[in-house]
């Protein structure tokens, strides 16, 4: 396996197996927005490297050593899970699963959707949204799109220096320091341009497309993707109003200002307000 590190100019310095997934699908930056610096299939040179890089250019140094990661750790030989584009299905049912993950901590695999691993949040995670095999009673598997978004999502996590951080079950607080869930939105929108090469019209397609797929995971009722399109439809709604001129915070306060005096009843599965 050939390793890489990569450098984000006035971002990062960080290694991937695959600068593709990792740095295009996972992180945004097209091919001209960074810089593969270093190659080699050995591990241990790759990751002492990466730090002294890091070091050297003045990024944040990371903690531990890439090699050292969990997710750099051999697939379990005594838990024969089963990858597919769609799914990891894990060899036992539901009620005997907890047990099976937390004697496998640390082991990691690939899915078409990204490197997922296993620690004691990530074993939560799967318990939560874990689903047994309509086939055989005997395994359950939970989906590989689901599961890596909630890597990416934990991937920004960092300790009270400056960043997200992990609350008690797994979820990220809702305020970090001095920014919240649509300050990080929005920067994250920033540094990838959108404000400056984006426009509402585009936005609202975007929106429209997410609806789509929020409409075809309820008729499904696909709960993992239900979760997934609810979450992209709130970033495109926070890149929209910033693109428009206004703040989403702003658009909800306003929203909320007018319906939380509305009187009116329930029809058809349907809040109907009074008219006058």
């Amino acid at each position: 396996m050939t390793y890489c590190i990569y450098h984000i100019p006035g971002k990062k310095i960080g290694v991937t197996n695959d600068p593709e997934r990792r740095i295009t699908c996972q992180q945004g930056y097209s091919e001209d927005e960074y810089d593969i610096i270093a190659m080699s299939d050995d591990i241990d040179y790759i990751s002492d490297l990466e730090i002294e890089l890091q070091k050297k250019y003045g990024y944040k140094v990371d903690r531990q050593l890439y090699k050292d990661l969990p997710m750099n750790k051999p697939l379990s030989k005594t838990m024969n899970i089963n990858i597919t584009e769609q799914t990891t299905t894990f060899p036992c049912p539901v009620n005997k699963l907890k047990g099976r993950l937390m004697d496998e901590l640390g082991l990691s695999w690939e899915t078409e959707h990204g490197r997922c691993c296993l620690d004691p949040e990530s074993v939560r995670w799967i318990m939560d949204n874990v689903k047994p095999s309509m086939y055989n009673k005997d395994r359950c598997y939970v989906y590989n799109k689901a599961f890596a978004r909630y890597f990416d999502n934990n991937d920004c996590c960092r300790t009270n220096t400056g960043a997200l951080r992990m609350s008690g079950h797994g979820s990220l607080n809702l305020n970090v320091g001095s920014l919240n869930r649509f300050d990080l939105i929005r920067t994250w929108a920033d540094e990838r341009g959108l404000y400056d090469k984006g426009d509402t019209k585009t936005q609202y397609l975007k929106l429209m497309e997410e609806a789509g797929e929020l409409g075809r995971a309820i008729l499904k009722d696909d709960q993992p993707e239900i979760v997934d399109a609810i979450g992209d439809m709130v970033v495109v709604l926070t890149n929209l109003s910033e693109l428009a001129g206004y703040k989403i915070e702003h658009c909800v306060d306003a929203a909320y200002n007018v319906i939380s005096k509305r009187t009116g009843k329930m029809q058809n599965g349907t809040f109907v307000k009074d008219t006058l």
